[in-house]
């Protein structure tokens, strides 16, 4: 049974039937394919004949004989033998050689509407936004919000506090709902899930030979959540372990990770210089359901994976964000969104007068008028200075 996920299907609504080529990005198994099924559900209920919808899948054996462009051009033409409008969907079209050859064919002709996934962020690589500037809109999926892993939860929903601690151990890829919950199927299914991902995105991809010095890399990133590095400080630490890297190996390897949306990269900003800073990010994980897969439940780092799943709800919600400098003292996240900025910290618990005041110092740096807020695992604190207010992460999550 597909579940709606509604926040996608309002965004791409407005687009159907549009001279508009729709993509969806993200790690493989956010729900990009759900989602093309549901569009396709849609438009069949639009009375929109099945002679005039195809649908190809590029992760099923079915459509393996479609290697490159000129592949795929036959097998839509053959397809579309009608002039009636023809509804395309292609999943992982990263997969087909020289895709975008057939695709910007098919959309000159004007008889086709387009829907597309992918798996790498080079999918839009500076060469193909060139070729169809102004003809294609990106949509990014990401793996379950809370709010939606309450949706999909449905009838199993217990208590708040225990779907959070759920939401916690197991994150939010959606096809998890199928699963009985228990820690030894879904981090079998969610290291399945990341050993395919390094191997068809990356390893293959990127022609890598060293897998053991790319799963240390990425263990790193993984073990540092929420922390600020350097790829100098990766390779310091994996030469005190014995393993000889480059800066630049680790700059690329990371990268990788990033292009398959394993990782998010995080820049910090400037904000009294009003500019990016080029040396140390924060890399998080598109998944918080990978730490405790890959790491083992994990409780040393509870305020990193916090302020993962904070700036997973920000991206879901459609903010901008980077991490802020004002002085000494950083800021956890800007985000924004058109002409909305709200500054945010977030801490597991403000166990002390200490721990208050140093989260919300930082804030008080910030001299503009913008919202400002202070976020953690606290329920009944009632905390308010200078126009700063605490929230209770779970209550923040929710009220989306």
């Amino acid at each position: 049974m597909l579940i709606n996920r509604e926040k996608y299907i309002k965004q791409v609504e407005g687009y159907i039937d549009t001279p508009i080529i729709k993509i969806f990005t993200g790690m493989r198994r956010s729900g990009k394919s759900c989602l093309m099924k549901l569009l396709i559900e849609k438009l069949k209920k639009a009375k929109v004949s099945k002679n005039n919808i195809i649908y190809i899948n590029k992760e099923s054996l079915e459509f393996d004989n479609i290697k490159n462009y000129v592949d795929l051009n036959e097998y839509i033409l053959q397809k579309s033998k009608d002039n009636k409008k023809t509804y395309l969907f292609i999943d992982e079209i990263q997969e087909i050689e020289q895709w975008e050859k057939c695709i910007t064919s098919l959309f000159a002709s004007d008889k086709f509407d387009i829907y597309l996934t992918g798996s790498n962020a080079h999918l839009l690589s500076s060469e193909l936004a060139t070729l169809l500037s102004g003809r294609f809109v990106e949509i990014s999926v990401y793996t379950l919000s809370f709010q939606e892993f309450l949706t999909f939860r449905g009838n199993n929903k217990g208590l708040l506090d225990d779907e959070f601690q759920l939401f916690l151990k197991y994150g939010g890829l959606p096809v998890l709902h199928n699963f009985k919950f228990d820690d030894e199927l879904i981090y079998n299914y969610i290291k399945d899930v990341l050993s395919t991902i390094i191997l068809k995105d990356i390893v293959e991809r990127n022609q890598i030979r060293n897998v053991r010095l790319l799963q240390d890399i990425l263990r790193f990133a993984f073990d540092n959540v929420g922390n600020l590095f350097s790829a100098k400080k990766v390779s310091d630490y994996l030469k005190s372990q014995n393993i000889k890297v480059g800066i630049e190996t680790v700059q690329n390897y990371l990268s990788f990770f990033c292009n398959a949306f394993i990782l998010h990269k995080v820049s910090r900003y400037d904000i009294k210089g009003k500019r990016f800073l080029e040396f140390n990010e924060k890399f998080f994980l598109n998944d918080i359901g990978l730490h405790d897969a890959i790491l083992g439940l994990n409780q040393n780092n509870i305020a990193g994976v916090l302020e993962n799943i904070v700036y997973l709800e920000l991206l879901y919600r459609g903010y901008t964000v980077s991490v802020g400098k004002k002085g000494n003292k950083e800021i956890d996240f800007i985000a924004e969104k058109n002409k909305e900025k709200i500054y945010i910290q977030v801490s597991y618990l403000l166990a002390s007068q200490n721990t208050i005041d140093r989260e919300f110092s930082a804030l008080e740096e910030i001299n503009d008028h913008n919202p400002k807020l202070v976020l953690s695992l606290d329920k009944y604190l009632n905390i308010e200075k200078n126009g700063i207010k605490h929230q209770n992460i779970i209550k923040y999550l929710t009220e989306f």
